[in-house]
């Protein structure tokens, strides 16, 4: 109930100051119905290549379901300037999800529709995190702690999304994870701990008693959470901006060696 509450369907408003950037969305989705219409490829002829007489459509498919969520602040002063932001064709700069800080959450565009949110990025193997992601902005600043309501919102968000579309633990990450060096956010505010513990990521135990061994390499486990290896320097940051809640250092002490232990058995 909360959740149908809070979820806004932005062609539902009375007086909805979108309606002229609605119009375009849904000229847009037509234009992308007639693309996929046109379901034969005309191959270019060639003497090594024998086409087939007629098409064979198969009839076991579907939409490509997302497989990760990427969360991000907003970098801005109010929910209002990113949904401006967000309808404006010269930004090129989108995402499916805005939560504003009283908690409201505005879907701007549907789940099965490729968001320009992750730009260029890294995770694992993957390097085009759009095609497989859903992106998700908190209105924030970045210098700011984020907001109860914003963040219960979130969390009903992430489980309706989890449920939906069998998103894995390890797969809800941030856009600074997946963009090392280049991207920060969702800030040091962020409770990644609490969202691990609903289920949303993955956290660390209690390094109290753990013993790293001789043999550890901390670069190792970095790549086997996922993060980018290219940049080691920024790939640190970003790891430590997330599980250290750390900003400014780039080099591993002790504590963060048995961290990422714990935290590679997990990945892997």
């Amino acid at each position: 109930m909360m959740f149908a509450i809070l979820f806004l369907v932005v062609f539902s408003c009375a007086h909805n100051p979108y309606s002229k950037t609605n119009h375009q969305y849904k000229k847009q989705l037509k234009s992308l119905s007639k693309t996929i219409k046109h379901y034969k490829i005309n191959v270019i002829e060639s003497d090594s290549v024998i086409q087939a007489p007629y098409f064979v459509g198969t009839t076991n498919f579907n939409l490509r379901k997302p497989n990760f969520v990427i969360i991000h602040h907003t970098a801005q002063n109010s929910c209002e300037e990113t949904l401006k932001t967000f309808t404006t064709d010269k930004t090129q700069v989108s995402a499916h999800y805005v939560i504003c800080k009283d908690g409201t959450i505005y879907h701007m565009l549907n789940d099965y529709l490729r968001a320009w949110q992750a730009g260029i990025s890294k995770w694992g193997n993957l390097t085009d995190l759009n095609s497989s992601s859903i992106g998700i902005e908190l209105d924030n600043n970045g210098f700011e702690p984020f907001s109860e309501m914003q963040i219960r919102s979130l969390l009903v968000l992430l489980d309706t999304l989890k449920t939906n579309y069998l998103i894995p633990t390890a797969n809800f990450i941030g856009h600074a994870d997946i963009a090392p060096g280049r991207k920060v956010d969702p800030s040091v505010f962020f409770p990644w701990e609490q969202l691990a513990g609903r289920g949303f990521g993955f956290w660390y135990g209690d390094t109290t008693l753990i013993t790293v061994p001789p043999n550890f390499n901390h670069l190792d486990a970095l790549r086997i959470i996922g993060y980018n290896m290219k940049d080691t320097s920024a790939a640190i940051r970003s790891y430590k901006l997330h599980f250290a809640k750390d900003t400014l250092s780039r080099v591993l002490n002790p504590t963060d060696e048995k961290i990422l232990y714990d935290l590679s058995k997990k990945y892997q």
